[in-house]
């Protein structure tokens, strides 16, 4: 009866499947008789979240912005969500921490440590969960990617099997220690939470026994660290055999090698890092606070217009000064909150109304819903028109182009493309304008076509003077 009694609380809320995110997968990773787990992934941010059930009992750790899911898996099992734990305060995504606080009046657990302005629980090194006569999830402190940072342990009848890891342990990589300090005290924190992590490699992961299961908090693609494998997990003696952090080596030579080659920062990063500490606002008013224009809608001269249709449709007729994020790539997400810094507002476009909603919830998982001054869709003919750029005779050793490469540094070096290219990666190329000849026309490319779509937007806007072709997807044919 208290079941079915909870199903029906949920109902009242009104949370069940309320907003119908865009590729938010949940699979069950393991199941025994007296516990459950349940991944689910955002695949644009290589995103890992979980619901560890034991009973009619469910924990969520570090979830993501959009609490449905974790609300449906509970009504599924006919299990209660009795708690969240935040591994450490997130920069890439946002997390639903406080609205689900909020919404089932259960704690938010994380460090003491963390400078919270939502309601938390205190969770540290060796305070544990009950959450049946078998299962507890212990507080583990592991900083390093953060000076609060902890992961968390499960232990069935007293032995440690598995390990949320969190931004500490990532499969193949440890979590990248630049992403807390934003002022002018940055390098000694970066330096201090590499020193930290070695710590945390050596002195407490390592110390589990190799058969617990490691399950982190992303995996392959994602920002917050440098070379993570893709997998779904992995097991503390496969990390200790195959994962740099574990080799044995003096902590100054850890702490120059975990410092180097780090990828960029997104601007919205530390945006996402305050918002999570002051506890996300609730998605769905949110979404719906976002004015929906008239198709067509002709934004005011300068405004920020980010266009997510598919390139060709861009081209083809877009709003002047529009740049074009295509909305169907898993990338969206990052460089949407790498183009548009978060003092910014900016209009949203879709080439249909489900296109834009989709769009919209993915613009919500970092935040940036309360940045959109208006969201419409665009099908106008008459609109500015990209020239496509004609193969047809095309030498690339004519020197009749200036190239432009907005790939990374490491991808230019290790797969050349052109000879004498300007190697500019995407998110410094507003920085370097200045470096980009326009004595001749300027061909974009990149590994896909993605980059460069949004790339050739941005010069065709900022240098308007210039003849600007964007290479696309025939990169491929030259990087063969």
């Amino acid at each position: 009866m208290e079941r079915r009694n909870f199903v029906k609380n949920l109902a009242c809320l009104g949370v069940a499947s309320a907003v119908p995110f865009h590729r938010i997968l949940g699979r069950t990773v393991f199941s025994s008789a007296q516990y459950e787990i349940e991944q689910f992934e955002v695949k644009g941010l290589a995103h890992f979240s979980y619901a560890v059930r034991a009973g009619a009992r469910v924990i969520v750790i570090d979830p993501q912005r959009n609490p449905a899911v974790y609300y449906d898996y509970a009504r599924k099992k006919y299990a209660e969500i009795t708690g969240i734990i935040e591994t450490h305060p997130h920069a890439d995504f946002v997390s639903a921490h406080q609205e689900m606080q909020k919404k089932l009046n259960v704690p938010v657990y994380a460090s003491s440590l963390t400078q919270a302005k939502y309601r938390k629980t205190a969770f540290d090194d060796g305070n544990a969960i009950k959450l049946s006569d078998n299962v507890t999830l212990r507080s583990l402190y592991t900083p390093g990617h953060a000076p609060d940072h902890i992961s968390v342990v499960l232990a069935e009848d007293g032995r440690d099997k598995v390990v949320f890891s969190g931004d500490a342990l990532f499969i193949g990589d440890v979590g990248r220690p630049d992403l807390r300090e934003f002022s002018k005290k940055t390098e000694a924190q970066r330096q201090r939470l590499a020193e930290m992590m070695y710590d945390t490699v050596h002195n407490k992961f390592a110390k589990l026994a190799d058969d617990v299961v490691v399950y982190p908090a992303h995996g392959a693609g994602s920002l917050c660290g440098k070379s993570i494998r893709k997998a779904l997990s992995s097991t503390i003696g496969e990390e200790k055999q195959s994962n740099y952090a574990f080799e044995t080596r003096p902590k100054e030579e850890f702490v120059k090698l975990l410092l180097s080659d780090q990828p960029f920062i997104p601007a919205y990063f530390k945006y996402d890092v305050e918002l999570n500490m002051a506890g996300a606002p609730e998605l769905k008013s949110g979404l719906a606070a976002v004015r929906r224009l008239a198709r067509n809608y002709r934004p005011e001269a300068n405004a920020t217009v980010i266009d997510a249709r598919p390139a060709n449709l861009f081209k083809a007729s877009y709003i002047p000064d529009a740049v074009n994020i295509q909305g169907d790539g898993a990338g969206f997400v990052t460089w949407l909150g790498t183009i548009v810094h978060p003092d910014t507002t900016f209009y949203l476009v879709a080439q249909d109304e489900q296109a834009l909603q989709t769009a919209l919830e993915k613009t919500a998982l970092i935040g940036y819903e309360s940045k959109v001054k208006g969201a419409f869709t665009y099908d106008a003919k008459d609109g500015e028109q990209f020239a496509a750029f004609d193969r047809a005779g095309f030498d690339p050793k004519a020197n009749r182009y200036t190239y432009v490469d907005v790939r990374t540094t490491r991808e230019a070096q290790q797969t050349p493309l052109f000879e004498n290219a300007l190697n500019i990666p995407l998110q410094d190329l507003e920085k370097r304008l200045s470096e980009i000849p326009t004595d001749k026309p300027i061909l974009v490319s990149c590994a896909s076509g993605y980059r460069s779509a949004t790339a050739s937007s941005l010069l065709r806007k900022r240098l308007p003077d210039a003849k600007v072709y964007d290479l696309g997807p025939d990169v491929a044919e030259y990087l063969k």
